[in-house]
């Protein structure tokens, strides 16, 4: 992160900070045990605990300013304590403002869905990994694929592709571990921060509907959406499917989203296609239909044959994934590099090279007559059928 910024501007348009109030900020925490001397504590209700009642903690620790949600009253900190109405909702602005605004200059991939969406972003990084452009793609008209008067995306050169996710956050073969697939909007801004700092031009990130609900990817501009499918999970947080699909579904409303890859298969992901404005490009996949769709899958001893049907041309893979939920993940991830505009050659050439994710039907052993073992993680029951 750059130099500290004023709480005031941190803030503005956001809530009133007095003169006496205000102060340069360095880090905001929500975890008061993280509290350094000079950081600004947020403290709002949440899900199983609600922050207001770690205010003295945070404070004793250093706190030099309490952020806290406007409702409700709480006693004196000692220090300035700024009320935020709809904290939760706006701490996603105030911490891209503290960072910068990384997303700005990075292209992030936000992956969506029951199942895939570790796999889907493990894909990509990989891909985009290991990509070399060295002669770019002639310029596009404006609008050409985008939708009316958008400009082309494009992916040309060396890059790096950053993650966050269910197996951590970092760079693909070194991910430090995570607590949650999607973190809190102030981890979410400043991984995406660091990422820049590391010379990342993209990342791929596990969006969950928990973080789509609580705010926690606010501010983040995304460029792909990705949906991958909709099966029964969480309902005891979200109540009901249809709830659970209308917090998935608000990714594919984002500001400024640039392109759509929906699971053509999936009759959720079908009237999220039916349903998509104009200005953003959508790609459908599936085994069954779509604009990427599978002419062939072959399951073989070491892996899949897969010949696709593309907007593009017609691309073949033999990867060393199996399963047809496997099949669907490469497509969609796919469709994404289309979406950048990867030459589709270039792309299905590294998707052939890429690997399963840690305990994402990873495969153990199985060649010279050895037992084959698959491990999968299948914390759904379709997952556990479809990995069956």
């Amino acid at each position: 992160m750059g130099a500290p910024i004023s709480l005031s501007k941190l803030l503005a348009g956001i809530a009133s900070v007095p003169a006496r109030a205000d102060r340069p900020v360095q880090a905001l925490q929500i975890d008061s045990r993280q509290v350094t001397a000079g950081d600004v504590f947020v403290a709002m209700p949440g899900v199983s605990a609600d922050g207001r009642r770690f205010v003295a903690d945070a404070v004793a620790r250093g706190a030099a300013a309490v952020l806290i949600e406007d409702h409700g009253t709480w006693p004196d900190s000692g220090v300035p304590s700024i009320a935020v109405s709809n904290l939760r909702q706006r701490l996603g602005i105030i911490a891209d403002r503290l960072y910068d605004e990384p997303s700005r200059e990075l292209v992030v991939v936000g992956v969506t869905g029951t199942n895939g969406k570790t796999t889907c972003t493990q894909l990509l990084a990989q891909a985009m990994d290991m990509i070399r452009i060295s002669e770019p793609t002639p310029p596009l008209p404006p609008g050409e694929g985008w939708g009316e008067g958008s400009e082309p995306l494009r992916a040309h050169g060396a890059r790096r592709c950053g993650i966050i996710g269910t197996l951590g956050y970092g760079f693909h073969g070194a991910l430090d571990a995570s607590l949650h697939t999607t973190p809190d909007a102030i981890s979410v801004h400043r991984l995406l921060g660091k990422f820049r700092e590391q010379g990342a031009s993209h990342v791929a990130m596990e969006v969950s509907s928990h973080a789509l609900d609580q705010g926690r990817v606010n501010a983040v501009r995304f460029t792909v959406a990705v949906f991958t499918n909709l099966t029964r999970d969480h309902l005891d947080y979200h109540g009901d499917m249809q709830h659970y699909g209308e917090s998935k579904a608000a990714l594919f409303r984002w500001p400024g989203l640039r392109a759509a890859v929906i699971n053509a298969d999936d009759d959720f992901g079908r009237s999220l296609i039916a349903g998509m404005p104009k200005e953003v490009r959508v790609l459908g996949y599936g085994l069954k239909g779509g604009d990427v769709r599978a002419r062939e899958v072959r399951p073989m001893h070491d892996g899949l044959h897969l010949v696709v049907e593309t907007p593009v041309g017609v691309a073949t893979i033999d990867s060393p994934l199996f399963g047809r939920f496997n099949a669907s993940n490469l497509l969609a991830v796919l469709a994404v590099l289309i979406a950048l505009d990867v030459p589709l050659a270039e792309a299905a050439r590294r998707l052939a090279q890429a690997q399963a994710a840690d305990g994402r039907a990873e495969r153990f052993g199985g060649k010279s007559g050895r037992p084959l073992v698959v491990v999968d993680y299948a914390h759904t029951p379709d997952a556990l059928e479809q990995v069956l």
